[in-house]
Parts: C-alpha cells; sequence; structure tokens
C-alpha cells in the first residue's frame, strides 16, 4: 500500500510537471514567414511635387507570430518588419522620385476559436514608419524625409480549407491606425531652415483619422508542397496625411510570394523545426 501511494503520489507529480512545463512550452512555438513582392504603387508628396507619381514598386516582408501567456494564453503577439522602395514618374514622363520606406509593426491578437475551420483575432497594434522621397529635378528641396508611428487596431480572420484532400489555410488582415505622431516641415520650410538655422516651427504633429487616414490590408494563402509551406498573397497598403498643408500619400499594390517556418524555441538561439500541426497559426 505505501509504495502504491509512494507511485501515484510520484506519477501525480510527475504529471504536474508535465502540466507546467507544457503550459510554458506553448509560447516557444513560433510561426515565420519570409515574402518577397512586386506590384504598382502611387506616390504624391506636394512638398517635392504638386503631381502624382505612378510605377512600380518591390518589397520584403518577414512576419513571426506566437502565442504568449497573456489572458490565459489566448493572446497571441505578431511582428512584422518590412521594407519596400519604388521608382515612379509623373504623367508626363519629365520627373520620377525614388521612394524607400522601412515599416515595423507589433500586434497583440485575443484568439476566438469560432469553429474547427475558422478563428478570428483582434487587438492593438503599434506600427512605426522612416523612410524618404526623392526627385533628383528639385534644387532647392530634392528630398522629403518620412518619420511616423502610430496606435491603431488590428484583426486578422484565419480559415481552414481543403481542395479534395489538399489542405490550405488562408488569412485576411486589416490594421487601421487611430492615433500617432508625424514629422512634417511646414509649408515652404527647407530642411535648412530647420537643421541649421534652427527656425522653430510645428514639425511634430499629432495624426487621427482626419488627418491621416490610412489603412492596411494583407491576404495570404498557405499550401503545403512535400515538406515545404509555400505562402502567396496580395498586399494593399494606403497611407495617406494633410499636415501642414502638406499633402501625401503611398498607394501600394503588391503581389506577395514566400515560405513559411514552423519552429519551436529551445534555450538560447537554438530551435528546432515543427510541423504545421504545431503553430500559433493552427487552428
Amino acid at each position: 500500500m505505501k509504495k502504491t501511494i509512494v507511485f501515484l503520489l510520484v506519477l501525480f507529480s510527475a504529471m504536474l510537471v508535465q502540466a507546467q512545463e507544457d503550459s510554458l512550452r506553448a509560447n516557444r512555438y513560433v510561426m515565420r514567414s519570409m515574402l518577397f513582392g512586386a506590384g504598382y504603387t502611387n506616390v504624391l508628396d506636394t512638398y517635392l511635387s504638386p503631381l502624382e507619381y505612378k510605377g512600380c514598386e518591390i518589397r520584403i516582408l518577414r512576419e513571426s507570430m506566437r502565442m504568449t501567456r497573456l489572458m490565459d494564453g489566448n493572446v497571441s503577439s505578431q511582428n512584422i518588419l518590412q521594407a519596400y522602395t519604388s521608382y515612379t514618374k509623373n504623367t508626363s514622363g519629365t520627373s520620377y522620385f525614388y521612394t524607400g520606406m522601412l515599416n515595423w509593426s507589433y500586434a497583440l491578437h485575443y484568439q476566438f476559436q469560432i469553429n474547427e475551420r475558422l478563428k478570428i483575432l483582434f487587438g492593438p497594434v503599434l506600427d512605426l514608419n522612416a523612410g524618404f522621397v526623392y526627385n533628383p529635378r528639385n534644387s532647392n528641396n530634392p528630398a522629403q524625409a518620412k518619420a511616423y508611428g502610430n496606435i491603431g487596431a488590428s484583426g486578422m480572420a484565419i480559415g481552414k480549407f481543403h481542395i479534395g484532400n489538399y489542405p490550405l489555410t488562408a488569412r485576411y488582415q486589416v490594421a487601421l491606425p487611430l492615433m500617432g505622431i508625424m514629422f512634417s516641415p511646414e509649408y515652404g520650410q527647407s530642411y535648412y531652415e530647420i537643421f541649421s538655422l534652427k527656425h522653430g516651427g510645428k514639425n511634430i504633429l499629432f495624426t487621427s483619422l482626419h488627418n491621416n487616414p490610412s489603412l492596411k490590408q494583407m491576404i495570404t494563402l498557405d499550401f503545403p508542397i512535400r515538406n515545404t509551406i509555400l505562402r502567396v498573397g496580395y498586399l494593399c497598403e494606403i497611407q495617406q496625411a494633410h499636415v501642414n498643408n502638406l499633402k501625401s500619400h503611398i498607394y501600394s499594390h503588391d503581389f506577395m510570394i514566400g515560405f513559411v517556418k514552423n519552429l519551436y524555441l529551445l534555450k538560447g538561439k537554438n530551435k528546432i523545426s515543427m510541423t504545421n500541426a504545431f503553430t500559433p497559426y493552427k487552428i
């Protein structure tokens, strides 16, 4: 009897330890993807030119998604880093823009499991942007610096379905900035006046839906080919602002393609590959 009780206590203790380890391990499963894209863009910046410039854009996007311990482990984090550059011309083809932007966003989503094939995610997102627009034909003000950040709302729907016996996973995500700050010169003010002559002005401005109505949308489709998960998608990014009597926008439409890796993070920088059955992206 004593041996039996001891055995049961040891077994119960082992189960408790295992359960604790499993709860800790949940946030070690990571979905990472790398996407490369190209598409069409429309750029306007009245600080440099009153005309719209249209052309091609290339983009690279790295995404990481994992579960956290927040709210009983029902909240996932999403980390996206992307860079894109474009070459655009005005309608007459007499002038052109070079544009380069770097974007980082971090979102926390509460995951609502609707059924075995669908889940809805919703939560806050922090979005930071930096870059430039350059017009080589301008002599006094050839470039415009871009620096702005905002806090907004992010939503996502992830659905699983089959074509025959072939598994597919689709995702639609939208992000809406609600409030933030933006750097901008005043109308007619040069960067020489701002940084060399130290002329004061309203160069750091509050932004919201009234002067910075923007929207990001992304659609992706995951499908396995042997041991590799491929991802194709479409990204629509609308960035626009009207501050200091200056108007600007960057409209991007990119087709994306890349691959997905599901990993389990060990101590330190070690990690091992996992199947699609173990991922915060899983339904």
